[in-house]
């Protein structure tokens, strides 16, 4: 199973350790998980993210939201990067 939390984390753990390291393969880990991340979560008629995916990338749930699915992970992943690629002009 593939979860959108950890993708959401993994897309701000992987971009602050490039702005704190400039170590590219940090950079490239980034856009791998980011790309994967946001060419299948999303949900393109609806918005917001499907939170639950087979390792495939194919939707198992189409719950937005339920007791461990709410509205945190993903806009605290998007302002969190947005405010460290401002920072640091990346």
């Amino acid at each position: 199973m593939k979860f959108w939390w950890p993708h959401n984390e993994a897309i701000i753990a992987t971009l602050m350790a490039y702005v704190i390291t400039k170590d590219v393969k940090y950079a490239s880990w980034h856009k791998q998980v980011h790309d994967w991340s946001y060419q299948h979560f999303p949900d393109p008629t609806h918005g917001e993210w499907f939170g639950y995916l087979d390792r495939t990338g194919r939707v198992t749930s189409t719950a937005k939201g339920n007791y461990w699915k709410g509205p945190f992970h993903l806009p605290r992943m998007q302002l969190t990067c947005s405010q460290l690629l401002a920072s640091e002009q990346v």
